[in-house]
């Protein structure tokens, strides 16, 4: 999976997934999206750690000071950069989660949603780790991943996916228990409750884990 959102499912395709989506996951996506805007003020400088083609920045960039989108797709992050035009308030660059160029304490809130925790492929507790050290103390760390409950639902949203030529045609077999497996290399896991615990345990600090819409599962960290 490392490298899968670079390859192949970038920019206007990226796009495509998040277009084709049936109401149910529509309506997970803007409920995430309202959470993650309800920890966000004016006058916070905000961090999206896999951004993409600017999905959630376009709602962002006017509810804080700034907001800054790393990815490691060039082409999506140039298609964000041609569509939110010139935004004063907006930076992005192409940048690894894991490695990141930015010096200690600079974000009073960092985001890795829309399960990017799985997606990235990377090391989770270096991931964490690397997230909480840009962060100030007393910022807002929030990562999130899907509820149990949303299965069907995210199974639903993959199957247009594939229909749509997006991701390779699901593998049925393989295909249980919160991961989706395609037969082109494509797998999608998640994260439990118990797990988002168990790695902010690993770093040093305490998370609080909620539940939203019945779809989308949040560990959020105020960091130390």
């Amino acid at each position: 999976m490392r490298g899968y959102y670079s390859r192949r499912l970038a920019a206007d395709r990226l796009k495509a997934c998040y277009d084709i989506a049936p109401p149910r996951t529509k309506q997970y996506l803007e409920a995430e999206i309202a959470f993650v805007l309800s920890k966000v003020a004016r006058e916070h400088m905000v961090l999206e750690m896999g951004c993409g083609y600017g999905r959630l920045i376009h709602r962002l960039k006017d509810e804080a000071k700034g907001v800054v989108g790393i990815d490691t797709s060039e082409e999506s992050l140039l298609m964000a950069k041609h569509d939110l035009g010139a935004a004063p308030s907006v930076w992005l660059a192409k940048m690894d989660a894991v490695g990141m160029g930015f010096h200690d304490r600079v974000f009073d809130v960092t985001l890795c949603i829309q399960n990017g925790i799985s997606a990235f492929a990377v090391d989770k507790t270096k991931l964490l780790r690397e997230a909480i050290r840009v962060t100030r103390p007393g910022g807002t760390v929030l990562f999130s991943s899907y509820s149990a409950r949303f299965w069907p639902h995210r199974l639903e949203w993959f199957e247009a996916q594939a229909a749509h030529g997006l991701i390779g045609p699901i593998d049925y077999e393989q295909t249980k228990n919160g991961v989706i497996v395609g037969k082109d290399g494509f797998r999608a896991t998640t994260i439990s409750p118990e797990d988002f615990q168990a790695l902010a345990a690993q770093v040093g600090q305490e998370s609080t884990i909620v539940e939203i819409d019945g779809s989308s599962l949040f560990c959020e960290i105020k960091v130390k």
